[in-house]
């Protein structure tokens, strides 16, 4: 049997033999919108519990549209060109439309990168581009705290913008439930501090912490908070199939419209399963998520579910840009050195994370479930040392392996990683 995952801006092919069983868990068939640019103009002229787009304009002298960094997918050559042109007829000066990347913590993005994310030569050619830094104190405002202490401090560009705009991409998060929305803003432009607090372990060990999880989330109350804080923010939010294609957009005032489109992506990105497998094969969503290996954590986490106690996760990501930042090589290079209890208990210490250690946190939840193996071609063998799993060099091989090792031929094979989350129902 052939079965393709997601891996770099290919697909990477399992052939397996006859005699093991394989559960193929895809998302739920999706309908595509027919006229994705049609569809784009229609959601802003009916908003989700706002006015339009070109009501909310006009009148406004500056905009600033948040969009994700280069690790989302998301269909920005077809979201920017209409929503600037909606701008300017309503009145507002393209001199006076900024784009900012919502880069959060991660790094920036430019030159040539930049117009890929963006989409649009035109776009990228004519409207300022900026990326949000979130070391750089004196960019920010300080908005006070949140109920649960956490400071709150927002990009100067965007709170000082007349018409303050998101756009963002709707998928399962393994920390905050679902992304988009007011995740954009928070982490996307808020400073450090912002960040760094509400990614400390008391949040991101809390149960329900976690894939499709929003009510109760502390980490999702915290944001819509700081939203609210804020003020007035309308989002542009998307929801995409399995290969890419737009299933759905919403436009509206970024607390409603993105629970529409949450509601909308829960009928096809979660999947309920009826047993657990003691080998799970997935990936780590293939290209932009599976650049580094900071990203191609989600991808083990969202398979843990499913799996047996003791069991084995095989995850495949082409990790082209290798481990991630050097704050996140040093979280694994302390996990290596002191073992998974001491590391825990400095994380739990701590009244403010250091940044990027919370993947490296992440990355323990489906150590505690079993195994974990890696293939990917990107890493160098310095690098595998400090991923804290197995690496494998054939991915054929290691799935045989895991068959007679834990002596079950039943496996499941999730090729679109964490973008489809299975959950386990006993029935």
């Amino acid at each position: 049997m052939n079965i393709n995952l997601l891996y770099g801006k290919k697909e990477l092919t399992v052939n397996l033999p006859g005699h093991i069983n394989v559960q193929v868990i895809n998302k739920h068939p999706m309908p595509v919108l027919a006229d994705s640019s049609r569809a784009i103009q229609d959601a802003f002229i009916n908003p989700v519990k706002s006015p339009t787009l070109p009501d909310l304009a006009r009148g406004k002298k500056t905009a600033c549209i948040l969009i994700c960094d280069i690790t989302r997918p998301v269909p920005n050559g077809l979201i920017l060109p209409p929503l600037v042109k909606t701008l300017q007829e309503a009145g507002i000066d393209r001199d006076n439309i900024l784009i900012l990347v919502a880069t959060g913590l991660h790094r920036p993005n430019e030159d040539e990168e930049l117009r890929e994310l963006i989409g649009s030569d035109e776009i990228f050619s004519t409207i300022r581009i900026e990326n949000h830094f979130a070391r750089d104190r004196e960019a920010h405002i300080d908005l006070g705290s949140t109920s649960q202490g956490i400071p709150v401090g927002i990009d100067k560009r965007f709170i000082d913008a007349d018409l303050r705009l998101v756009t963002g991409l709707v998928e399962p998060h393994f920390m905050a439930g679902y992304s988009g929305g007011r995740k954009v803003v928070a982490p996307g432009v808020a400073y450090q501090d912002t960040i760094l607090k509400f990614h400390t372990a008391h949040i991101l060990e809390h149960q329900n912490s976690e894939n499709c999880v929003l009510e109760g989330n502390p980490l999702h109350q915290a944001q819509l908070e700081i939203i609210r804080t804020i003020g007035d923010i309308y989002a542009v939010n998307v929801v995409i199939d399995d290969k890419r294609r737009l299933g759905l957009v919403t436009f509206g005032a970024i607390e409603p419209s993105h629970l529409e489109a949450v509601k909308f992506l829960k009928n096809y990105a979660e999947i309920d399963i009826s047993r657990k497998f003691k080998t799970v094969v997935t990936s780590a969503g293939g290209y932009p998520l599976d650049k580094t290996y900071y990203q191609t954590v989600k991808g083990m986490v969202g398979a843990m579910s499913i799996l047996e106690p003791g069991g084995t996760i095989i995850i495949a990501s082409e990790c082209s840009e290798g481990m991630g930042s050097n704050e996140f090589i040093s979280a694994q290079k302390m996990l290596c050195k002191y073992g998974s209890e001491r590391f825990m208990a400095i994380l739990k210490g701590r009244s403010k994370a250091l940044i990027d250690e919370w993947q490296t946190e992440m990355l323990l939840k489906p150590l505690k479930h079993g195994l974990v193996q890696l293939f990917t071609t990107g890493l160098t063998e310095e690098q595998l040392g400090q991923t804290y799993v197995e690496h494998v060099t054939s991915l054929d091989e290691a799935i045989i392996a895991s068959v007679s090792s834990q002596g079950s031929g039943d496996i499941a094979v999730i090729p679109e990683g964490p973008y489809v989350i299975p959950h386990y129902r006993c029935i």
